[in-house]
């Protein structure tokens, strides 16, 4: 049954641990809010020499390539079986929250514990995994992110993060534990060492509950925000009982250097089109050389980003572009002394791994950290030396069309021109478009743009408003088989909210799930506080 997982139990459970720390989320949520200042934080006991993380159980002492996917059957088992070290089985960014979603992806992650994870495609194929698959990681959904479907004790949508967790745990932990290979999981979204403590007494809690020895549970954090690139060591020691290592996640981190610009930038810094903003930018490249030293200094791994390039085999031409830039990227993460890496489809396995085992890694020059580096500068290229160009505008209002569109019609990790997009991606996009519309010169006049003949125009809101409508009826004129109904009719509707707000939205997430479809019902749920949407 869809809904099985759904025993008054477990639902029982979930609740429980909702209770006991939404109060303490909704004040981490606030103290976000509310912050006005962006700066290095530290503390005594981070900086004292002694604590080193917990110790890295068999399961993911080989970390040299992971390869990440929504918690959907058929890409699990595709992935399961790539060849790669860890699958990380995505809840957040790369899976649309629908009901039947959330709910298969549990049903997904307990038959793959088990090891009896199968698929029928429409087509008659069926799809089993191997004798020898990859470690399952799990990533929940990110500390500001509601299950609006069921309500706690409060009468409030519970945390989609205690609900992923809780049921993964209640159904899946004593059999994951059991065989060494969990329960695992990566951590998205955090801001700061005081909401990675919270983590470790949810898990504290939780392996109480049941039954588990303390530090059962092992986590790898993403830092992937600005304000927890300030605080990587206390990160770590808030949850030393149970962190294994720390991963880039690059295009989230892009994402909120653009949106934390006014907490740390007064003359708001001008950031030039995505394609220029590589890891070899000099903020992004301290950014991992910090999180490689502060790693390595208290015994936890270092694993890289995400490459966007994703192959194709119908295209020769796209392909050896995408081995060769993947090459490039890895042999990068490599030689600044990674301890592994992330790729998002199987054929980039091979490609990752020969790169990691043919690069030796240079040694270490980070000096004591005053957090400077972390920082865009205004006299650092690229910044304020290229105006965004319409070719790039377009670029960002296509892939947030097409990628919000297929994330209402239930699909959550898109390839669209050549790239892999998830949530992350989309954020940078239409925040930058915020971002190139809001900003303003010393003197007060708008950004220009620079047209393909050479020209440049000032980037008015008409201009932005057209160039939606463009791209609008340019996709409609496709046939394009991730987007469904009127779901580019709302993508359009959303993105015009984002973009044309006063203020920056922080998740484009957040008013995007009002505009999912709503299940009838929720089966099973009768004993404990739900609404029925």
């Amino acid at each position: 049954m869809k809904n099985s997982s759904l025993t008054t139990e477990a639902l029982a459970f979930v609740l429980e641990l909702d209770s006991l720390f939404e109060r303490d989320r909704q004040e981490l949520l606030l103290a976000r809010s509310k912050r006005t200042t962006l700066t290095p934080k530290s503390d005594t006991a981070w900086a004292a020499p002694e604590w080193r993380t917990a110790a890295i159980p068999t399961a993911l002492q080989n970390r040299t390539v992971e390869i990440t996917g929504p918690a959907e059957a058929k890409m699990m088992i595709n992935a399961l079986n790539s060849g790669a070290d860890v699958f990380m089985a995505d809840l957040e960014d790369a899976l649309s929250p629908t009901w039947d979603n959330v709910i298969d992806g549990q049903r997904a992650l307990a038959d793959a514990i088990r090891g009896v994870l199968s698929y029928q495609s429409p087509d008659g194929r069926t799809y089993n995994l191997n004798s020898k698959i990859a470690t399952l990681v799990v990533r929940p959904r990110g500390w500001h992110l509601n299950e609006p479907r069921l309500r706690g004790a409060n009468g409030k949508p519970m945390s989609g993060s205690i609900f992923d967790f809780g049921m993964f745990m209640f159904h899946n932990a004593h059999e994951a534990a059991a065989s060494g290979r969990g329960p695992f999981f990566y951590l998205p979204k955090l801001e700061g060492a005081s909401e990675a403590r919270l983590w470790s007494r949810v898990f504290a809690h939780t392996e109480e509950k049941l039954g588990l020895p303390h530090g059962t549970v092992k986590a790898t954090v993403l830092i992937e925000t600005f304000p927890a690139a300030m605080e990587m060591e206390g990160i770590l020691f808030e949850l030393r009982d149970y962190i294994v290592a720390l991963n880039a996640g690059r295009w989230d981190y892009l994402f909120s250097a653009i949106k934390c610009l006014p907490l740390y930038d007064k003359e708001n810094t001008l950031f030039p089109d995505r394609s220029e903003l590589t890891m070899t930018t000099p903020f992004m490249r301290a950014y991992a050389e910090r999180l490689v030293a502060v790693c390595h200094k208290r015994g936890a791994m270092a694993i890289g980003g995400m490459s966007a390039f994703v192959p194709s085999r119908k295209d020769e031409e796209a392909n050896a572009r995408a081995f060769t830039a993947v090459t490039a990227d890895k042999t990068r993460e490599a030689s600044q002394g990674f301890d592994g890496t992330w790729v998002a489809h199987p054929d980039l396995v091979s490609i990752a791994r020969t790169a990691f085992e043919t690069t030796a890694a240079a040694p270490s020059t980070t000096t004591t950290f005053d957090g400077k580096s972390l920082f865009p500068r205004a006299s650092l290229a690229p910044f304020n030396e290229k105006t965004p160009t319409m070719k790039n505008i377009d670029t960002n209002i296509d892939v947030t069309l097409r990628y919000v569109a297929a994330w209402l019609s239930g699909l959550g990790a898109v390839a669209i021109h050549g790239l892999m997009e998830d949530a992350a991606t989309a954020e940078i996009s239409r925040t930058q478009l915020w971002h190139w519309r809001t900003w303003r010169s010393a003197g007060g006049a708008p950004i220009s743009v620079a047209l393909e003949n050479g020209a440049a125009v000032p980037l008015t809101d008409a201009l932005l408003s057209e160039r939606i409508d463009r791209a609008f009826n340019l996709i409609s004129k496709e046939t394009v088989p991730s987007i469904a109904g009127g779901s580019l009719s709302t993508a359009v509707e959303l993105l015009r909210e984002l973009v044309f707000a006063n203020e920056l939205a922080p998740f484009l997430t957040l008013p995007a799930m009002d505009r999912l479809p709503k299940p009838q019902s929720i089966q099973g749920a009768e004993n404990v506080h739900t609404a029925n949407v």
